[in-house]
């Protein structure tokens, strides 16, 4: 099992299966940049859309998702070292900064190349927001004016399933990656909806935000780049060209990789959340979402995540902390919807019906707050889960996720 960025031993001798991203192929890595630049959907080559721009500016993910940017922006920089003004833009969303070491992760080789032209979105810096409208679902759209001011956008980005978005990737860049606080509290409160699930995409209010994102946005020149990684990330595909149709596009390449078959629900279900998405317990709570679709009610679901930094944005677990029960939750949030509180949500929904223990470095009191069972060694938690179903009366099935944030289980 993956726990940070390395592995432990998990002895397995009940009845189980294990559910995984599908065991794709990674092709050659500059082959398909090249030959995704080269042949672009619905828009020109790179090179030619590079050359027609006085500025420009490259979205890029931070280092909470497995995108390979340095990768691509190794085939990019024949072009970017010689375009006059370019700059580049981390899509952070409501997270924090990079950190040098993320930088590095980000950029790899070329980092000292562009330092100085790096910029990292903050959401909570109101005056390098500008207002853009208003979405139909009542989202009021204020994004980082970087956007704006230089109107043509390279986003490289990178797409899998995502727990209430649907997916990642594609439009995800502008929302919530270089939204405001507000903007992107307002879009999050529609995870709430029942609507709003893995692979959902129409119907889902917090997808739908983000494609009215990119109406506002209609005047920009947008250049996009999704990539389709392997569970070991891998290059599996990768699509250039109109916003739009290479997410669409990447979206089905993604469904062949992390859309995966499962026989029947656990009243076990260990789900892990790997490097990098076990910054926190903020981010690794993902697991915990595609866990829950192979479990069984009444049954135990196990997060293993290392938690590097902790917990993350706290909001969440303030919350979990101030109500007793899973009903005070919900009328808190009724009370007035803070960024986090979805998550808080979530988690109180498996409390309801499960157990929810957890293998991670956070301390014990931090993962009590958080309604999950602490404990430390996994084979010994994994054990004690198959002693405890049988107590209640149950012969033990365990569903296992070693990329349980990546992995979405179809049940059959």
């Amino acid at each position: 099992m993956p726990y940070g960025q390395e592995y432990v031993d998990l002895d397995v001798t009940v009845p189980h299966e294990i559910i995984a991203p599908a065991k794709v192929k990674a092709g050659n890595e500059s082959e398909i940049i090249k030959q995704a630049l080269e042949e672009p959907i619905g828009m020109e080559s790179f090179a030619s859309y590079a050359k027609k721009s006085d500025k420009l500016l490259v979205l890029v993910n931070d280092a909470t998702r497995p995108t390979p940017t340095s990768k691509v922006l190794k085939e990019l920089h024949p072009v970017l070292k010689d375009h006059p003004n370019v700059k580049f833009l981390i899509a952070t969303g409501a997270h924090r900064g990079p950190t040098e070491d993320e930088l590095r992760y980000i950029f790899g080789d070329f980092l000292e190349d562009f330092r100085n032209n790096i910029y990292v979105h903050d959401a909570r810096k109101d005056e390098d927001m500008v207002y853009l409208g208003e979405s139909s679902n009542g989202t009021e759209m204020y994004l980082n004016r970087l956007v704006t001011e230089t109107k043509n956008i390279l986003v490289i980005g990178s797409v899998e399933p995502h727990y209430f978005a649907g997916y990642t990737g594609g439009r995800k860049s502008f929302l919530p990656g270089v939204a405001a606080y507000r903007t992107i509290e307002m879009n999050h409160m529609h995870a709430l909806s029942d609507k709003a699930a893995p692979l959902a995409l129409e119907g889902n209010p917090v997808a739908e935000d983000m494609e009215d994102a990119m109406k506002v946005l209609k005047d920009l020149r947008v250049f996009s780049i999704q990539t389709v990684l392997t569970a070991e990330h891998g290059l599996y595909a990768m699509i250039a060209g109109d916003l739009k149709l290479s997410f669409d596009l990447a979206v089905k390449r993604a469904n062949e990789v992390f859309c995966t078959p499962c026989n029947k629900t656990g009243n076990i279900v260990l789900t892990v959340a790997p490097y990098p998405m076990d910054i926190d317990l903020y981010q690794s709570q993902k697991a915990l979402e595609n866990g829950k679709l192979a479990l069984e009610n009444g049954g135990i679901i196990i997060l293993v995540s290392k938690c590097r930094d902790g917990v993350g944005d706290d909001t969440f677990l303030k919350l979990l902390c101030c109500a007793q029960t899973s009903e005070d939750v919900m009328k808190k949030i009724a009370e007035g919807y803070k960024l986090g509180y979805h998550k808080a949500a979530k988690m109180v929904q498996i409390g309801m019906h499960a157990q929810m223990w957890a293998v991670s470095d956070l301390d014990t009191d931090t993962l009590k707050m958080a309604r999950l069972k602490p404990h430390t060694d996994l084979q010994e938690t994994f054990d004690k889960a198959i002693d405890a179903t049988r107590a209640a009366g149950k012969e033990p099935y365990a569903v296992i996720l070693p990329q349980g944030s990546l992995t979405v289980p179809l049940l059959k």
